[in-house]
């Protein structure tokens, strides 16, 4: 049985079809890079994937389980880290963690436990019984990371979890990714940071359009494209522009070169 697995995955909005009928499985353990460009699906499929949003057609299976018809007992399997994450604000981070705690049914004990460790490891627990109003985005992506955790989940859908993050912190979560992994985990990683992705991932998923564009070990899509980096490759499989063109074109007005610049 897989982790994950999407059948035939379909969203549309209207007349535009955000995902068009995406197949993929993941087996336990693994670190899967999703990556694409802006409004390429990444998102969509996600929030299909842990059950946010109900797919046009086509199924989400977590350890064999439909999201969309069992989803209680598909969701308790998942931690999610969403890209635009809100906050209930007005809680402190001990009080946010252990409401969190209480929707998955832990021990309440063990809730308080497991949200001491994870304030601590991550370095805000001078900061757990302070209102989150005033607390930075870095701080306030710590509390949802540790409340992803919280479950000790078999499977983490993370969609840019290291937004606002400090250095420090930032390589804290990327070993305890590589250490979950080792132990049994899933890990969907949904990322624009491509070295991280390139350090981290075992397998590297592309989708453009809606639709995925390649698939396999970074080593493997480097060789597909004859590129050097996974941001070369990403850029063939998946820009229609000439990139240095571009790029030329914007420095020569910047500095003042081209038609129209500044003299």
């Amino acid at each position: 049985m897989h982790a994950i697995q999407l059948r035939a995955l379909t969203k549309r909005f209207g007349p535009v079809e955000a995902v068009r009928g995406v197949d993929l499985a993941i087996p336990r353990g693994q670190i899967c890079g999703y990556l694409g460009p802006n409004g390429a699906g990444k998102t969509t499929t996600v929030k299909m994937a842990v059950g946010m949003l109900s797919p046009t057609s086509g199924t989400a299976l977590i350890e064999g389980v439909d999201v969309t018809g069992q989803p209680v007992e598909a969701k308790a399997r998942i931690g999610f880290v969403p890209e635009t994450g809100a906050l209930y604000e007005n809680l402190t981070p001990r009080e946010y963690l252990a409401l969190i705690g209480n929707l998955y049914h832990l021990n309440t004990e063990l809730a308080a436990e497991r949200s001491d460790r994870f304030l601590s490891y991550f370095g805000i627990a001078d900061a757990a019984d302070r209102l989150m109003t005033s607390f930075s985005r870095g701080m306030r992506q710590k509390v949802l990371i540790s409340a992803a955790l919280i479950h000790n989940p078999s499977i983490l859908f993370l969609d840019e979890p290291l937004a606002g993050l400090d250095a420090n912190t930032a390589l804290v979560l990327k070993e305890l990714l590589r250490d979950l992994a080792s132990r049994g985990k899933t890990v969907f990683y949904c990322s624009h940071i491509l070295e991280v992705v390139e350090r981290i991932c075992d397998r590297v998923v592309i989708i453009n359009d809606g639709q995925i564009v390649a698939d396999g070990a970074v080593d493997e899509l480097k060789d597909l494209t004859h590129r050097a980096s996974l941001e070369d490759a990403f850029t063939d499989l998946t820009s229609s522009v000439d990139v240095d063109s571009i790029v030329r074109a914007l420095s020569d007005n910047v500095t003042g070169s081209g038609r129209g610049g500044v003299s």
